[in-house]
């Protein structure tokens, strides 16, 4: 459980707007432990599917600064060759949306396959056996990722198949080559709350059955109360609260983390109204970038108990809080 697997060391991706360069994730530093899910919960603009494509190598006009360790090597500094071998052999992605993700024009079980091929060790000997093993291997993969009957799956297309049963296609396309990391972007996303529960109990079961760290990106507080280890909570390209997933649950800190929880409605609650978060997330261009990022959406704390330069504070063991507004943080309508 200790042994890391991923380490991001000031990580910043930026993106090119009217000739000026913006950061999307701002000088960020995390790691990713072997057979642990650590979550990355925070609003849409928040920065992060841009973590998650800066991992993996998939940012064509972004400007990437800082390190990307996985196994000791700097995926940032890697070749396009060299990312090549190593996406979907030992990193792998469950992409957002399934649909865009999968090859309309091609059969599941030829889209499969092609993972497995790409990376075979002597993709030259393409024999009857092999492709008869292969065959086979896409037949597992879609029986291990629970499709009810394989065989007639690998024969369909993309368009044949509902949202839960292409992001079962997907998962199986990911773990084709057992990766040893697996990063989850909003699995979930459009699917039914069944198939949600479904699709994220097999990701479970895949991290142990794989002894795989995963990352899962997400936006939903419920998911990550029944998924995660650890949380990192993005908000404007940083990170503003990493902890346990007790620790954040029992003990949340940072005034977003506070508000994105007091947002979620519980059978028990007997409010009549949910709490909203004041203001939205400002725009990339618009992004402070002085100061703490939170404090236009808190108004009513002062100036003057924010830190001009916001740093992360451990708080407790493992437990690092962004900024010291959270001392003086307090709900208005509580």
């Amino acid at each position: 459980m200790n042994e890391e697997l991923l380490k991001i060391e000031n990580l910043s991706t930026s993106f090119r707007i009217s000739d000026e360069w913006y950061a999307a994730v701002d000088d960020l530093s995390l790691t990713v432990k072997k057979n642990e899910i650590l979550a990355i919960v925070g609003e849409s603009g928040s920065g992060k599917s841009a973590l998650a494509f800066s991992i993996m190598g998939l940012h064509t006009r972004a400007r990437m600064e800082g390190k990307i360790y996985y196994h000791g090597q700097n995926l940032a500094a890697m070749s396009p060759a060299e990312l090549n071998r190593l996406r979907g052999n030992e990193v792998s992605m469950i992409f957002q949306d399934p649909l865009s993700a999968l090859n309309p024009l091609m059969i599941i079980g030829e889209q499969i396959e092609e993972v497995l091929l790409l990376h075979e060790s002597k993709p030259s000997s393409l024999t009857k056996k092999s492709r008869k093993h292969r065959r086979e291997q896409a037949i597992e993969l879609l029986h291990k990722v629970g499709i009810p009957r394989p065989e007639y799956t690998y024969g369909q297309y993309p368009h044949e198949l509902s949202g839960g049963m292409r992001q079962r296609v997907v998962i199986a396309i990911a773990i084709a080559n057992e990766p040893k990391l697996l990063i989850a972007d909003e699995p979930t996303t459009a699917l039914d709350v069944t198939i949600q529960l479904q699709i994220l109990e097999l990701i479970r079961r895949l991290k142990e059955d794989m002894d795989a760290g995963i990352i899962l990106i997400t936006h939903d507080l419920g998911v990550v109360a029944e998924m995660a280890d650890r949380v990192a909570v993005m908000y404007a390209g940083q990170i503003v609260e990493i902890a346990s997933i007790y620790a954040l649950m029992t003990n949340a800190k940072h005034p977003y983390t506070r508000s994105l929880m007091s947002s979620i409605p519980t059978a028990s609650d007997e409010r009549t109204k949910l709490h909203v978060i004041h203001g939205v997330v400002p725009s990339l261009k618009l992004l402070p970038r002085q100061g703490c990022r939170f404090r236009s959406r808190i108004p009513w704390i002062s100036e003057s108990k924010h830190e001009a330069d916001p740093q992360l504070h451990e708080v407790e063991p493992g437990h690092y809080v962004r900024c010291t507004c959270y001392k003086d943080f307090h709900f208005l309508d509580h």
